[in-house]
């Protein structure tokens, strides 16, 4: 059965409102189910790795870490993997099953009592998730109309962000009370309303009916995707050095108590709200100089943090710019990665999340090395400082292998031009060869 549906322009707008609603109801509960574990990550060591934490709380941090890495680990591979297997599928189908994986996902991190299956249980909840990405901003784009695609990316990304400021710190808040799995229950309980909500609201928009698995693929022969997803990979790395270890830092370096942890989540939301709002209009203005831009501005606030987190207000300040810039650069690179894709676009929106995972995977590794040879929760702040600036570097060596790519296609083409008056009958212009 072919599924058909009316176009952007016969819906009416409140139903669009409704369907970018539960779109962007779906990256929140994401939001909650990626980031939880930050706030609860003492929570999580203590209860799933009692023995190594009695000896070294910070050993536990480290290992449990790789919670956050498995989550990572799952998104890189099931972004590109979904996308390209499901780009021909109806859009609103995909996002359903989406959530459902999702939900059985986070029941069982929820209820599974080792370390090792609750990692497992993270890997695989996370294996929709750039996917769902993916698809949410396409059907975002299309609702929306032409020239705000940057804006239907930001709108669907700002689920994630919103869930940072109330999500997050709330039920961060719901575990420290009770229990890390009580928590997880309640995402899960998010995930549902979210699944009810596309199941309602989101119109039957067919998939790509043109595409194939080896034309998805074809991204991955184009050099500016590698060197995008190279931007987010490293880059983005930065700020998931800081995020994962934020709760110990706070607590060990700072000197607050832990119930003040859920307020320094709702700084980063705040920050990563600002910045999602601001990363889908400058991805629609002027997006290379607004990556540099943006990625300089992490820089500076990580740096902020190492001179100054052992002062509450020092801490918070830097907490919140290092959210700001790091959510302005997620639209840049999904946009970025849509740009230089062709006509692989289903693959393109899902790659932005591989990649920002990748760095989500990167972060907690390099910060629990840090920690495990004993340089102190600075050191994973000191850790992104290092990836954000490579970071950095591969973007400009991204822009400059593009102008002279650009140069030489140019020149090509002129020289081509130049042979075709050559062998012709007309008389001869000579190109300027400055």
């Amino acid at each position: 059965m072919t599924l058909t549906s009316p176009g952007p322009t016969q819906l009416s707008p409140a139903r669009i409102r409704l369907a970018l609603l539960a779109l962007t109801l779906g990256g929140f509960g994401i939001g909650c189910t990626e980031f939880v574990a930050m706030g609860l990550l003492p929570n999580l060591a203590s209860d799933l790795l009692p023995d190594l934490f009695r000896v070294s709380s910070e050993q536990a941090n480290g290992q449990a870490g790789l919670l956050i890495t498995a989550y990572a680990a799952g998104v890189v591979v099931g972004a590109p993997t979904i996308a390209a297997v499901a780009a021909r599928w109806p859009r609103k189908v995909v996002l359903m099953v989406l959530l459902v994986t999702i939900i059985v996902g986070t029941v069982a991190s929820a209820l599974l009592p080792t370390f090792g299956l609750v990692l497992v249980a993270r890997f695989v909840s996370a294996l929709p998730h750039g996917a769902y990405f993916g698809i949410a901003s396409l059907v975002a784009a299309s609702l929306l109309g032409p020239n705000k695609r940057g804006q239907g990316v930001a709108l669907v990304l700002g689920g994630l962000t919103v869930a940072n400021v109330v999500g997050v710190p709330f039920v961060t808040w719901i575990g420290q009370s009770s229990s890390w799995r009580v928590s997880y229950l309640v995402v899960a309980a998010i995930f549902l309303l979210a699944f009810v909500a596309v199941t309602l609201t989101v119109p039957n928009l067919p998939g790509d009916h043109t595409a194939t698995m080896r034309k998805e693929l074809k991204a991955f022969g184009r050099p500016q995707v590698w060197f995008a997803i190279a931007i987010g990979a490293i880059g983005f790395g930065g700020f998931f050095c800081v995020y994962t270890y934020v709760s110990p830092i706070l607590t060990t370096i700072t000197g607050l108590p832990e119930g003040v942890v859920p307020w320094a989540l709702v700084v980063v939301g705040l920050g990563m709200t600002v910045g999602n709002l601001t990363g889908g209009w400058a991805a629609d203005h002027n997006l290379k100089r607004s990556l540099l831009l943006f990625f300089g501005l992490l820089l500076v606030a990580l740096v902020e943090l190492v001179l100054f987190v052992s002062n509450p207000v020092g801490l918070f300040v830097g907490l919140f710019f290092v959210g700001a810039a790091a959510a302005t650069i997620s639209p840049l690179i999904q946009t970025r990665l849509m740009d230089v894709a062709g006509d692989s676009q289903s693959i393109a929106a899902a790659l932005n999340h591989s990649s920002l995972n990748f760095g989500n995977a990167l972060g907690p590794i390099v910060g629990g090395v840090a920690l495990s040879l004993g340089l102190g929760y600075v050191a994973p702040i000191g850790a992104g400082i290092l990836l954000t600036v490579l970071g950095i570097l591969i973007a400009l060596t991204s822009f400059a292998v593009e102008r002279r790519t650009r140069r030489r296609i140019a020149v090509a083409a002129a020289d081509a031009a130049f042979r075709t008056e050559l062998d012709g009958t007309q008389p001869i212009a000579l190109p300027s060869r400055r």
